[in-house]
């Protein structure tokens, strides 16, 4: 199973949607749901859910431009 179809259910469960999420859906910027809050939700769960730590100096804009580069990310973590 690949990282992305435990990450795609995640999203769909933090953010509270109900439609499809692939690898080039745009996150910060494009989609109404992921504001700042979302962002804390979604660290705080993918924390939770794969057992890694996220320092703040880890985290910045590029990580959220779509769910492939969030995706990235946590491939980098566990």
């Amino acid at each position: 199973m690949a990282l992305i179809d435990d990450v795609l259910p995640l999203l769909n469960d933090i953010l509270q949607i109900n439609y499809p999420l692939t690898a080039d859906s745009g996150l910060l910027g494009d989609m109404p749901e992921f504001d700042s809050m979302a962002v804390v939700s979604v660290l705080t769960g993918l924390e939770e859910h794969f057992g890694i730590m996220i320092d703040d100096d880890e985290v910045d804009a590029s990580i959220f431009e779509t769910v492939g580069t969030l995706v990235g990310f946590v491939e980098g973590k566990v």
